[in-house]
């Protein structure tokens, strides 16, 4: 008599306390458990002890993906092509991992087979909602499982003591370490921290938390000078020139843009934002080297983008901005805004260069072949527009007149109204 076949999932697995409990969870419940886990960059992780401990909590088996150049490439340079930032300050380096995450796992679901996949992202986060809008968009019949919403799963585990016996039953090994009193994110674009001691929005946080920058106080006296360039919008190459180093390849150039952005002090950010959910989240973030090369792309952009290209490709940025944050980057609003980005970004080719000193970042100048920036047009020692240009300064007499022929009609109004 044959054995029926379990359902299978694939979960996206971190190896910690939270997802090493809900593997054992899905095995009870009858599932046959692969788990997966994305190389996205995070720090000094042992990919090799995530693996054997999959296993151990009774996985079919542990698939790791190196994703770190696919995520510079199509996820983190996308963003940076638009310079996008949610609300001001956040530059999206959790949203942006997440559906380069997502990919991979339907990729995984489909090739084993599998009809489920399954998080460990809470039922009050952002993550819930990337994970399973990016999965269906791209798979519409995949199912998931997310026992952080599950009433049984809930009434089972209440709290981290209550994870901690599951372990001890079931011979789970647990980090030995001290558990911080926040929770951390990290991949090669970001760190982030956020809840336990975090969610006091006034609470303030030693300096021994970050992993990617130094304070300005522990930055250098000496200033690091560097060349970015940029083709299309894209960065190719950075130049560290005051140690010789050169970087071209997309991954290593974006991890020494970490590594020499966060050595000067760049980068950190501590807010309180917005949730799609609703809900206001205090999170401290440090993008050391997203923050320096959309630095330098925004100043790019000042010399070769036309300015009203450049007014509706900032719109576009606030969009793009809020449908990644939102999980929104497979849809087809996201396919016009990213598209459009790259049309925006055809003559956005140069050299920017800049000086990096305890948390600043200093503009030094800027060269492109498709410059439209004209020193002759521009200069106030020359009356008109030099030899390439007719531009005759009395003509502002007419251009103003007219453009204030509306503010005329304004102020009339008001006169009339409020006599």
């Amino acid at each position: 008599m044959s054995t029926p076949t379990k359902p299978k999932v694939i979960l996206a697995y971190s190896g910690g306390l939270d997802t090493s409990v809900i593997l054992k969870w899905l095995c009870e419940k009858g599932f046959d458990v692969i788990a997966f886990c994305a190389d996205v960059g995070q720090h000094h992780e042992d990919f090799d002890a995530v693996k054997a401990k999959a296993v151990n909590c009774g996985a079919l088996k542990c698939i790791v993906t190196d994703l770190r150049k696919d995520f510079v490439e199509n996820y983190i340079f996308e963003a940076i092509k638009c310079n996008a930032i949610y609300e001001g300050k956040y530059l999206l380096g959790t949203s942006v991992a997440r559906p380069c995450i997502a990919k991979e796992m339907v990729r995984i679901a489909h090739e084993e087979g599998a009809e489920y996949v399954a998080h460990g992202a809470t039922g009050k986060g952002n993550d819930q909602v990337r994970f399973e809008m990016c999965a269906q968009a791209l798979d519409a019949k995949i199912k998931t499982i997310a026992p952080w919403r599950d009433a049984e799963f809930i009434e089972s585990f209440k709290g981290r003591a209550d994870l901690l016996a599951y372990c001890t039953k079931y011979e789970i090994p647990v980090d030995a370490k001290p558990k911080s009193n926040y929770s951390i994110d990290e991949n090669l674009f970001h760190t982030s921290y956020e809840s336990g001691m975090l969610e006091d929005a006034n609470c303030t946080y030693d300096e021994s938390m970050f992993k990617m920058s130094v304070s300005p106080k522990a930055a250098p006296e000496a200033s690091t000078e560097i060349d970015i360039e940029f083709v299309k919008g894209v960065p190719v190459k950075l130049t560290n020139k005051t140690d010789g180093t050169v970087k071209t390849d997309a991954l290593e150039l974006f991890l020494y843009a970490n590594e020499i952005a966060g050595a000067n002090a760049i980068g950190r950010i501590d807010i309180v934002e917005n949730r799609y959910v609703g809900i206001k989240s205090r999170g401290v973030y440090e993008t050391p080297g997203g923050t320096l090369l959309r630095d330098a792309h925004m100043d790019l952009e000042g010399i070769c983008m036309d300015r009203e290209v450049k007014r509706i490709a900032e719109g576009m940025a606030g969009e793009f901005a809020r449908l990644c944050y939102n999980g929104f980057w497979f849809a087809p609003e996201m396919d016009l805004v990213r598209n459009s980005v790259t049309f925006s970004q055809r003559d956005v080719t140069g050299v920017v260069s800049l000086e990096l000193y305890k948390g600043n970042i200093i503009a030094r100048g800027r060269t492109s072949p498709n410059s439209l920036y004209h020193p002759d047009l521009a200069s106030m020692d020359i009356e008109g527009g030099g030899d390439n240009f007719d531009y005759n300064p009395s003509d502002a007499a007419g251009f103003i007149r007219i453009n204030a022929t509306r503010l005329k009609t304004y102020a009339a109004l008001r006169a009339n109204t409020e006599e």
